[in-house]
């Protein structure tokens, strides 16, 4: 595998885009409320003092994962070119549809059933769909960009 060939650009442009999929979907018009909820907690109503360490450690931590999950997709999307030179937008957009879902959904499924907080296995399921949700969407998105840019 020639890592050289991934078009790094692309994978850079998908990580932002993922990571602003997930503050729009996370935002508090949208899915955090009902998000919250789910997990038995409330929304607080003050403003949550965090340091600059602690805000830089879980807003880089997000961007972080966003971007090893898009280079991890881009790898993919290369080796798939290697088979199907013409594999583009339409081809990422599936493939990363499809990882964010046989992967990434399938694999969160268990940790989000046993950490549940109020032991509610609906709610579980509720705070799942909403999460794997963002990620299928990111990742989709992701690899529209990646294979889309040739």
């Amino acid at each position: 595998m020639d890592f050289s060939n991934i078009n790094w650009l692309a994978v850079f442009v998908a990580s932002l885009s993922s990571f602003v999929i997930g503050a729009i979907w996370f935002g508090p018009k949208t899915f955090y409320p009902v998000w919250m909820k789910f997990q038995g907690r409330q929304v607080p109503t003050e403003r949550i003092e965090m340091s600059g360490a602690e805000t830089g450690a879980m807003f880089g931590g997000a961007y972080l994962g966003a971007l090893i999950q898009v280079a991890t997709l881009a790898v993919f999307i290369e080796v798939a070119r290697i088979v199907d030179p013409a594999f583009g937008a339409a081809q990422g957009a599936l493939a990363g549809a499809l990882l964010g879902f046989g992967i990434g959904a399938a694999t969160s499924l268990s940790h989000r059933l046993f950490a549940q907080s109020n032991y509610k296995i609906a709610d579980a399921y509720k705070v799942w769909l909403i999460e794997v949700g963002q990620d299928i969407v990111s990742l989709t998105v992701a690899g529209l960009i990646i294979g889309a840019w040739v």
